[in-house]
């Protein structure tokens, strides 16, 4: 299987704190990875090093065997790489169809591309029935379904979803999660940055696990849920083993399909 994605001791420090620290791990292509971690573990610095909003102090980010530190954000969106964010960003002056074929004009070189471009994702989406709302009615999910429509206007190869599930229900949540096989089937690569163990061992190929900054472990998410050091990490140095088998065991046997 092809690397899409290759971190090679990576590293990154703002003054005093080492947010990330000799990281490497790869990403498959075509593939669900889930990136998780204790809050504070670099889960978002690492993203936001591959997006290129910082800078890496030292290490190497490979794209399709292109380095991308000398990449500007806008030029390795045009490579494929995308985001989303934690809190939704709508542009709210706008329509549901004009947030999405706005980002579609800048991929396409004629509007009529972008405007049919559009028109595919909110089929995809389910939006079609909503495309002429505001983009400021639109309640929490639909902001987080709509930033991830913007990003699929932008024809990504990679994507990183930070925190899509955050705030949603359970039964939004499988929407979501459903959403989410979808626009990996359409051949997108996924970073899956989560705090719902639920979805992540559900909806993940592997799993890497992240704190202090540094590589935890990765695995299968069977495998990686039972390790001690990862139960330590969520859990403290008081914790009690057969807590971590309940949580495991309820992690894998949820409702989220």
């Amino acid at each position: 299987m092809n690397k899409i994605l290759r971190l090679i001791d990576l590293d990154k420090s703002f003054g005093g704190v080492h947010a990330v620290n000799n990281l490497s791990f790869d990403v498959y292509e075509g593939e669900i990875l889930g990136l998780i971690g204790p809050n504070g573990s670099g889960k978002s610095t690492c993203v936001n090093l591959i997006a290129g909003v910082y800078i890496q102090d030292s290490g190497s980010i490979l794209y399709n065997d292109v380095t991308l530190k000398r990449q500007s954000i806008p030029n390795r969106a045009f490579m494929g790489v995308a985001r989303t964010f934690q809190s939704p960003m709508p542009f709210t002056n706008l329509s549901v169809f004009e947030s999405v074929y706005t980002v579609a004009m800048l991929y396409n070189k004629k509007m009529k591309d972008a405007a049919k471009k559009a028109e595919e994702i909110l089929e995809l989406t389910g939006f079609t029935s909503i495309r002429d709302m505001p983009c400021s009615k639109l309640s929490i999910e639909k902001r987080k379904w709509l930033d991830m429509s913007r990003t699929l206007a932008m024809n990504p190869k990679l994507l990183m979803l930070d925190e899509c599930l955050a705030g949603l229900t359970p039964s939004e949540m499988e929407d979501c999660v459903e959403f989410v096989r979808r626009i990996n089937s359409l051949g997108v690569t996924i970073i899956f940055i989560e705090h719902v163990m639920k979805a992540v061992t559900k909806l993940c190929t592997r799993i890497v696990v992240l704190n202090e900054g540094m590589l935890l472990s990765e695995g299968d998410a069977e495998q990686v849920m039972r390790e001690e050091s990862v139960i330590k990490a969520y859990l403290g140095d008081d914790y009690v083993h057969s807590l971590g088998e309940q949580i495991l065991s309820e992690t894998l046997n949820d409702d989220i399909p």
